[in-house]
């Protein structure tokens, strides 16, 4: 299209003339001369500078330069320009010209941030901080008071510490992927097998002393469709031990479970918690002919007839070699709601059986057997590590899916190439506990910012001061709040308000000059003076 430049001016065109001829006037040692070359796009109006530098370090291709652009100061040479020729036309012909040069608004309109999380994340916002650390807190109590040590593992682990061969859901919801180090790795869906890496690390002399009593509160991650409690991501507590063969595991786990229920206000009549073993499964599975090696798969079949009819699992047991009327037998036996209900079936020397009554009778000495623990051999669990008790905690109501779930898997160290190691524990959601909170209507407020006092100046010559009496504030253990800018008194008490504080106190210049504050009570409303060095023992008394 069409260019025009403004032409240099004389005294310009002079300085290049001199630098060109290299005349001795013309000092180019000078730190930087700039040179404005001005052309106008007159299609697009749009006024494009270009801003030379230079420097003496390169002075033939300077004076190269300064020649072409004399030359293209005239009008023969600026028709040149704007057909192609000379150093300018580059810029004119150059296709992206505009998106470089243009610093002014753009047409287009930006694309606006989707400001929601990820499907099946959450945010947490303060408020909801709080009750998140409310519900870590009670758990990590709990685990306290039944002397249980924390620990914790990295989110990111090795994808085959996941990849079973048993049919498990939680192999086809993983959140996996090749690393940079063409890694196949994966966000964790669990804990437990982290945890046996771990125990599998320090295996051997000089390593862990056994039993093991650990807890953590890992945030999972598995891709699943959701649910009224159920998401892709949530914080699950989880209380495992290591090293004891006997049930006495399992019932210390149960009591703890349920320790945690009361701290919260459940009783056994909101939850009750459904006890079986895969014991039980193995020897009804033995007298139906299925073979050893298929009953952690047939298991976890099984567990999947409480979400889906019969018909849906019907490739899967084809795959397995497994009659229907295997299974339609199994679920009729596990219908059975007592012990004394599956002797006939088992016999009175069932393994199964006896180690059940066992662990009935330490729930009774724990005070937890009447109404807290349900017989209920329909119980498998999803998980194909399970090697003896199972037990699955569950609303009475029946709105909410399982509330936690554990066992016994002893044959887990065992897959990874370790030794066998008794082991059992539990993993207990953040989310549908939650949801069942709400429900009953028992959930606590937190609204409140948990905060004690809010400390502000009246006028700046006091911040420091202001600053001072918070100082003794939170060396005396109170969460105080410093009003950092110039507020007006009704804007600093309603910000009081806001964070639901016990105080509000006020250095004002009157009050100061006596050596004192004064001080609001936020619930009364009723105001007072106190002593600056009293301060502390006033408001935290």
């Amino acid at each position: 299209g069409k260019c025009t430049k403004r032409r240099l001016e004389k005294n310009e065109i002079a300085n290049i003339q001199q630098y060109v001829n290299n005349d001795d006037s013309f000092h180019l040692d000078v730190i930087l001369q700039t040179i404005f070359c001005v052309f106008v796009l007159s299609s697009f109006n749009i006024i494009i500078t270009i801003v030379v530098t230079i420097d003496n370090d390169n002075d033939n291709d300077n004076r190269n330069y300064y020649q072409a652009l004399l030359s293209e100061s005239t009008p023969s040479g600026l028709n040149a320009a704007a057909k192609g020729g000379g150093r300018v036309s580059n810029a004119v012909v150059d296709k992206d010209v505009l998106s470089k040069t243009d610093k002014g608004k753009s047409n287009k309109k930006k694309e606006k941030l989707d400001t929601n999380p990820v499907k099946g994340t959450r945010d947490f916002y303060p408020e909801d901080m709080r009750l998140r650390s409310w519900l870590f807190g009670k758990w990590k109590e709990t685990a306290s008071g039944f002397a249980f040590s924390e620990y914790d593992a990295p989110v990111l682990e090795s994808k085959s510490l996941y990849t079973r061969k048993a049919g498990e859901e939680v192999t086809q919801q993983l959140y996996n992927f090749v690393d940079k180090g063409d890694r196949e790795v994966s966000l964790r869906p669990e804990m437990t097998p982290s945890l046996a890496r771990m125990v599998m690390a320090k295996g051997g002399k000089g390593g862990l002393t056994m039993p093991l009593k650990w807890f953590s509160i890992p945030q999972c991650w598995r891709y699943e469709r959701m649910t009224r409690g159920r998401r892709r991501e949530h914080f699950q507590w989880n209380m495992d031990i290591w090293g004891v063969e006997g049930v006495e595991a399992e019932a210390e786990l149960l009591s703890a479970m349920v320790s945690f229920f009361e701290s919260i206000g459940l009783s056994g009549k909101d939850v009750g918690i459904k006890v079986s073993s895969r014991l039980l499964i193995g020897e009804l599975l033995e007298k139906l002919g299925v073979p050893e090696e298929k009953f952690a798969a047939t298991c976890v079949l099984v567990d999947k007839l409480e979400k889906v009819p019969l018909d849906a699992i019907q490739g899967d047991l084809e795959e397995l070699g497994l009659d229907r009327s295997v299974v339609e037998t199994l679920t009729d036996l596990m219908e059975k709601k007592s012990l004394d209900a599956m002797r006939p079936v088992l016999g009175e020397d069932s393994e199964a059986l006896v180690e059940l009554e066992r662990l009935f009778q330490l729930c009774e000495v724990y005070g937890i057997q009447d109404d807290w623990i349900v017989f209920d051999a329909s119980v498998v669990r999803g998980l194909a590590y399970y090697t003896g008790v199972v037990f699955e905690a569950f609303d009475r109501k029946g709105e909410l899916r399982a509330i936690a779930g554990g066992g016994r898997y002893d044959k887990l160290l065992e897959t990874f190439g370790g030794d066998p190691t008794p082991a059992c524990g539990f993993g207990f959601g953040d989310a549908v506990v939650v949801e069942l909170l709400k429900e009953r209507s028992i959930l606590p407020s937190f609204e409140s910012s948990g905060f004690d006092a809010v400390v502000f100046a009246l006028t700046p010559e006091l911040y420091n001061e202001a600053l001072a009496v918070a100082g003794k504030l939170r060396q005396a253990g109170q969460s105080v709040d410093v009003v950092l800018e110039k507020k007006k008194p009704k804007w600093v008490f309603k910000h009081a308000n806001r964070l639901n504080v016990k105080y509000c106190v006020i250095v004002a210049p009157d009050e100061f000059e006596n050596g004192e504050v004064s001080v609001k009570d936020m619930t009364t409303g009723k105001q007072r003076s106190v002593k600056i060095d009293q301060i502390a023992d006033e408001l935290v008394s």
